[in-house]
């Protein structure tokens, strides 16, 4: 009989309990691989890198176990190798996540926030946050107007060429701004990697003097953008970002941003608050 657990336990604590009582209960059901796949995912819930050495310590699995399950799930796309040889969470692992992260309280308690501000505007709008060098979508609103390109929950965006990437780096931390860096210099080229840099510099200056960020034609030629962070008091940190785009024929870039954004920004503390 498989005891009570509590939520409160650490995840990897909790699969690692189960796996145990599953054996000594002669479980023919419980596929043991994969429950040893899903606990190496499991000990990344609280650390962003960990070492072969460190999971084989976390999970007490044997090291030629380890050298398997890290190579099944870097073939599925669920881990990945940092260029230092940590592991990390995989773009699978991500996606696979997106579903739950859109159930997020306060994702869950900003869609129809997002909605009427979609309808009353008439723009699209969008919240995300950045995961591995992009921005991934958690809230979609599309807008009336017909746009170029129809994003949805978990699609992702570059960080560097939209107004919601620069947003979400220009309100970081400088702390998080180096991880989104770090992230970049994984992903891109050399020579992509340094227009990011500048990019981003420029939007960090424009977002510290005027409170947003803007993607006239950089990432689609007909979509006009402005973003602005969304600070989640919950946790002290700000956590999203938020945009809201027409089609640029519509508009001069100037005269939207003095239009939307400081509707957007009482719509991002609204959001951030849990008003």
């Amino acid at each position: 009989m498989t005891k009570n657990i509590s939520t409160a336990t650490p995840l990897l604590d909790r699969m690692t309990t189960i796996l145990e009582q599953s054996k000594d209960d002669n479980n023919r059901q419980f596929v043991t691989a994969l429950g040893r796949g899903l606990s190496l995912l499991a000990a990344f819930e609280h650390d962003d890198r960990l070492t072969h050495q460190q999971l084989c310590q976390m999970t007490d699995l044997p090291k030629a176990t380890i050298t398997r399950l890290i190579h099944t799930l870097m073939t599925l796309g669920f881990l990945r190798v940092t260029e230092h040889g940590q592991y990390q969470l995989g773009s699978s692992a991500v996606r696979l996540s997106a579903t739950a992260w859109s159930r997020h309280d306060m994702i869950s308690a900003a869609e129809p926030l997002l909605r009427q501000f979609a309808s009353e505007n008439e723009v699209s709008v969008n919240l995300a946050t950045e995961v591995e060098g992009e921005m991934r979508y958690h809230a979609c609103c599309r807008s009336p107007a017909r746009l170029s390109v129809n994003l949805q929950v978990g699609s992702a965006v570059p960080v560097a060429r939209t107004a919601i990437g620069r947003a979400f780096y220009a309100a970081s931390s400088p702390a998080r701004q180096a991880v989104i860096m770090s992230n970049l210099q994984e992903q891109l080229s050399t020579e992509d990697y340094n227009h990011a840099q500048t990019a981003l510099a420029s939007a960090a200056a424009h977002y510290a003097a005027h409170g947003y960020t803007v993607s006239d034609g950089e990432f689609s030629t007909d979509i006009l953008a402005v973003a602005v962070g969304v600070f989640d008091v919950a946790t002290g940190q700000y956590a999203y970002s938020l945009n809201a785009s027409v089609p640029s024929a519509n508009w001069e870039s100037e005269e939207y941003a003095a239009m939307i954004v400081p509707k957007l920004q009482a719509l991002a503390e609204r959001i951030g608050s849990g008003v």
